[in-house]
């Protein structure tokens, strides 16, 4: 790749960052990295009616805590800045006018009424209303009118749009690095609006200006801006500039796999679909965030790496490092991606099992009140035990409450099982056992019990059931031995007598 690369993630601040936003910055940052390039942020919010408040913020802080934060835009290496179309809007009227210039777009002065108008009638007619070479010359733009017309309306201060003219009869030949070779007939497109009535340009005049004059070298986007392409390319010719190389990415699809997926779907499925939690400014309402649902960072990278991009290989499991390295756009597939919200829990769970016990220990202490007292260390040992059948911290407490407090009930069918006839006196003699030992290993506790289940030939279950429903409360949980060995001797003890008495009753 002989020029430098240069790619930007370019969202509006209309509200929070939906995952199909995060999957596009990560492509643009993994893009970036593999050639030793560059990942800029660009807040495209021109559409000022859409504007909402806190929007941008959350964006930066949703790129930071996926951890693929932008190397220059707004407040950092502001070397093409500034990096928000609104600060910008004075550069690109000029370039709109340079276009007049050279006969690529003209002044349109038609009303909103005039062109509902046009479209009702050829709704009517079972047409669909195209602006463009077969019917501009019949509407009031500076192509119909005369050029004293023209500056007539515009001293007069007459409401106006800039179009671009549209060629007729062309075959346009576009490339896309994701789908190939394209080819469009000009004859289907409308004259796009570059600059609106309200002095500010449209998202397709802005985003070129911007992209040529920050040096942008590839611009990989959503499949949703793929018939845009051809405008942007007749675009970048009009200025005579080079154009970047395009690449536009596949869906992301429902977990159905039938269409886009949606904030709707996650609320009526369970998941989120946003990476952080997002509380609306105006309304209040709080949309759920991965990060506060409980999921690692690097899980839901990596989970997002694979929506639209396969390595080409059965390597599932990627550092960030790892994905830089193998990642290729001519892996990324054409086809939408289906979200599946099992899979992440999947990469999720995987990711708690490499997590540091001691930062574990941490956000398990400061979720539950009830160990706000207990010694950190003793809440690694803890999670060590049983975090491996753990997806989220949330997970722990049912996991492991036993191992802080005493079970004040056991399950009922888990009791049918375990306690038979004879038990209450193979778990007093358990109990001597325990209390016997005087180097109080798990090693030597399994030992101790396990060698007098042997020598009495007494039936494993018959004595490991009931033991562990004393501890537990019901037949689950890790090694019984492991659990005895953490709440000790005495705990053990009273935990025995208590389902003895219990049981008795």
């Amino acid at each position: 790749m002989t020029k430098s690369v240069r790619v930007r993630f370019a969202p509006s601040p209309t509200g929070p960052l939906h995952i199909g936003g995060v999957r596009t910055a990560l492509f643009n940052y993994l893009f970036a990295k593999k050639h030793n390039g560059t990942f800029v942020l660009r807040i495209e919010d021109t559409d000022q009616n859409r504007y909402v408040e806190g929007a941008e913020d959350y964006i930066v802080e949703s790129l930071n805590w996926c951890g693929i934060p932008f190397d220059e835009g707004v407040g950092k290496n502001e070397k093409f800045g500034p990096y928000r179309q609104s600060e910008r809007k004075h550069l690109y009227k000029q370039y709109a006018d340079e276009l007049i210039e050279k006969g690529h777009a003209y002044y349109a002065f038609d009303t909103a009424e005039t062109l509902d108008f046009h479209r009702k009638d050829h709704e009517a007619k079972g047409k669909t209303f195209i602006y463009n070479w077969h019917n501009r010359l019949k509407l009031s733009n500076s192509l119909s009118l005369s050029e004293d017309e023209v500056n007539a309306k515009l001293e007069a201060g007459d409401d106006y749009v800039i179009r671009f003219k549209s060629p007729q009869d062309e075959t346009l030949h576009l490339k896309d690095s994701i789908r190939g070779d394209i080819k469009i007939d000009t004859n289907v497109l409308d004259d796009k609006v570059l600059f609106k009535s309200d002095g500010m340009p449209t998202y397709h005049l802005a985003n070129i200006v911007d992209d040529h004059l920050m040096e942008i070298s590839h611009v990989i986007r959503g499949e949703e801006w793929l018939p845009s392409l051809a405008l942007h390319y007749q675009l970048y010719g009009a200025f005579g500039w080079e154009a970047p190389e395009f690449a536009h990415l596949p869906l992301i699809l429902k977990p159905t796999g039938k269409g886009k997926l949606s904030k709707r779907d996650g609320d009526k499925l369970g998941f989120p679909v946003f990476p952080l939690e997002w509380t609306d400014p105006k309304s209040g309402d709080v949309s759920r965030g991965y990060k506060e649902d409980g999921y690692f960072a690097e899980a839901m990278i990596n989970f997002l790496s694979f929506l639209g991009w396969n390595p080409g290989t059965e390597q599932e499991i990627f550092s960030l490092d790892e994905l830089i390295n193998a990642f290729d756009l001519e892996r990324v597939n054409k086809a939408g991606a289906r979200f599946d919200p099992d899979k992440i829990k999947w990469f999720n769970h995987h990711y708690m099992q490499i997590q540091d016990n001691s930062n574990l220990a941490i956000a398990f202490k400061n979720s539950r009140n009830e160990l706000s007292e207990i010694d950190s260390q003793y809440i690694e040992m803890v999670i060590a035990l049983i975090k491996e059948r753990a997806t989220f911290v949330s997970d722990f407490w049912d996991l492991s409450h036993f191992f802080f407090i005493a079970p004040d009930a056991y399950d009922e069918k888990a009791s049918k099982k375990a306690l038979k006839e004879g038990t209450a006196d193979i778990l007093t003699k358990v109990k001597e056992l325990v209390n016997s030992i005087e180097d109080f290993t798990v090693e030597n506790l399994q030992n101790t019990v396990k060698s007098w289940i042997t020598s009495n030939e007494i039936g494993f279950g018959k004595v490991m059931m009931p033991l562990r429903l004393a501890l537990v409360g019901a037949l689950q949980g890790p090694d019984v031995f492991d659990i005895i060995y953490m709440i000790g001797k005495t705990e053990t003890s009273k935990r025995i007598d208590n389902l003895i008495s219990k049981s008795s009753a």
